[in-house]
């Protein structure tokens, strides 16, 4: 078999298999999208700034806090601030944390590993007898129930894990939207080149986590421990977030006799990728809170395109939400082709077949996904529910 005779894929998403393989991305090109896209990413590279200092913040400055009142103020409280955050005017931290407890669930990459090896309970347990020295009611209770302040110092590493993570992905989504703004950026294939060169770029850049105790640095997550921003974070979230997730409260039964929930956790499909943006704005939607925290930072070319739409500002949150699905796919597709065993436009046909073999795996994922819908030209909301 030569490369000019590789037969078409069968599968069901096969034309969807061929634009990857031309060098494409999952979302097509349209000026509109470019503009989305762009700025969905800036209003949430805003939004990640502030969720991975806090994230971090918790790391280091909460450190076995049973009970954390301030952990969203970072470090900087104010009855203001306090009346803010009882209010709802505040950037909702809750869904980071939401995020970080859906990475630690699912688990996946070196960050997992490590943190149930004897290394990592022998280093937990420095932190904690630093931390607990001379608290006899604490180091007692520890005696009795050994594995609940590991758990927390687990929970603690992925805290810092994924903060480090949003770090680097803010400044990748900042850049893109600098470069948008300079006219660097016109194309769809542009965004998802600039963002694969950028976790190129990150990919091996070191995750570490130490906390500070009676003035002494306590190594919880070491250099040793050889963890790096892709391999043991970025696929991990990307596993976790975008297609894993979990089931919304209050949408789905947890009822076991229900049979709503998948029995093997491989098989979950509650993320970015597959949530539809209808429910946006309901109560127990974890993703709501994430559309209010980007609906204050949306810049006004993009803003003005949600104006124009058939309800306006109505349904603002929705929109929203299917924007950040376009760019998802974006970031989904720069994945696909930094993770691929050769350049999707290779020539050669054994790599062909190669590549024509990992791309199908990754569509028998997108079945159910909203690859289809956000990849058609017209308004499909708008026409199910026109303005009455």
């Amino acid at each position: 078999m030569t490369a000019a005779t590789l037969k078409p894929s069968k599968h069901p998403l096969a034309p969807y298999i061929e634009r990857l393989e031309a060098g494409d991305a999952l979302l097509p090109h349209s000026e509109e999208n470019v503009v989305e896209v762009v700025g969905i990413l800036k209003s949430y590279a805003i939004v990640l700034d502030a969720y991975s200092r806090n994230l971090k913040y918790i790391a280091a400055h909460q450190f076995l806090e049973l009970f954390p009142f301030f952990k969203y103020f970072d470090g900087e409280f104010s009855f203001k601030k306090l009346w803010n955050h009882w209010a709802h005017d505040r950037i909702n931290f809750e869904y980071a944390e939401y995020c970080m407890r859906t990475m630690l669930w699912h688990g996946g990459g070196g960050l997992d590993k490590f943190v149930d090896t004897p290394e990592f309970y022998e280093l937990a347990e420095k932190a904690i007898q630093a931390k607990l020295k001379g608290n006899f009611l604490m180091l007692g209770l520890h005696r009795l129930f050994p594995e609940f302040l590991p758990e927390q110092i687990r929970m603690l590493a992925y805290y810092s894990g994924l903060g480090q993570f949003w770090t680097i992905m803010y400044d990748m989504f900042i850049k893109l939207s600098d470069r948008f703004d300079r006219g660097e950026i016109k194309t769809i294939n542009q965004v998802v080149e600039h963002i694969k060169d950028g976790l190129v770029e990150a990919a091996n850049f070191p995750i570490t986590y130490s906390v500070k105790i009676g003035g002494k640095d306590y190594e919880i997550l070491p250099k040793s421990a050889n963890l790096t921003f892709l391999m043991d974070t970025a696929v991990p979230y990307v596993e976790a977030v975008f297609f894993r997730g979990t089931p919304f409260p209050g949408v789905i039964s947890y009822n076991a006799q229900a049979y709503q929930i998948p029995v093997e956790q491989e098989n979950f499909a509650y993320g970015a990728l597959y949530a539809d943006p209808l429910p946006i704005g309901g109560a127990g939607i974890p993703p709501t809170q994430l559309m209010q925290d980007m609906r204050h930072f949306v810049p006004e070319y993009l803003h003005k395109i949600y104006r124009q739409s058939c309800r306006g500002e109505d349904d603002l949150r929705v929109q929203i939400c299917q924007s950040f699905q376009k760019s998802m796919f974006c970031v989904t597709t720069a994945a696909i082709q930094g993770l691929a065993p050769f350049p999707l436009t290779t020539s050669d046909n054994k790599e062909k077949l190669a590549n024509r073999v990992y791309l199908e795996k990754w569509m028998d994922r997108f079945g159910h996904s909203r690859l289809a819908e956000v990849n058609k030209a017209d308004d499909g909301y708008c026409q199910l529910f026109p303005e009455r």
